[in-house]
């Protein structure tokens, strides 16, 4: 399978060098996971929401960034040069963010994913900068994988940064910690 046909987005990004590095990343994850295309298509998208989640690895990511793009638009129409968004930025950022969960799960014998040692170690934060600069993806996108998640709660975040984190965990924490009346 393509990248570009796994992940359309990336067609939104107009840098076309950034694209490109942006692809490269995802590719060399897969190439070093035991996860397949198929499988992100399938296992559960985390690991903290319990054992029947159905909301697969793909339909969660291609989530964040659309609810990314669409509140940095939004953003932008709002509050224009008084807060600038580079919405390449907030895309490539939305695209990459989980792409170290690919070296941080591993499959057991049924096909289930599971936090392998490799994640123990490293969470998907920190193996999705390594990832990425090893393809040369800028810093500013970098910062993004960075500090998507609880991590970067310890350090300043950029617009960008603050717009994939929250579209991430509004997309997670109700799955997580839905409050059931």
């Amino acid at each position: 399978m393509k990248i570009d046909e796994f992940w359309p987005e990336l067609a939104w990004i107009s840098d076309q060098e950034l694209r490109e590095k942006t692809t490269k990343t995802w590719q060399l994850a897969l190439e070093r996971s035991v996860l397949t295309p198929e499988d992100l298509q399938r296992i559960p998208f985390t690991l903290l929401a319990g054992p029947d989640l159905q909301v697969s690895f793909m339909a969660h990511k291609r989530c964040v960034v659309h609810v990314a793009r669409e509140s940095a638009l939004k953003m932008i129409d709002f509050f224009g040069d008084e807060l600038p968004v580079n919405m390449d930025v907030v895309i490539a950022g939305a695209i990459l963010a989980d792409v170290g969960k690919l070296l941080e799960y591993e499959l057991d014998d049924k096909g289930n994913s599971l936090q392998g040692m490799y994640g123990k170690y490293l969470r998907h934060p920190f193996s999705g900068v390594s990832l990425a600069e090893e393809c040369g993806v800028p810093a500013e996108v970098c910062h993004i994988i960075a500090t998507h998640a609880g991590e970067g709660n310890l350090v300043k975040r950029t617009t960008e940064a603050y717009i994939v984190h929250h579209a991430d965990f509004m997309t997670f924490l109700p799955f997580k910690n839905r409050l059931e009346v």
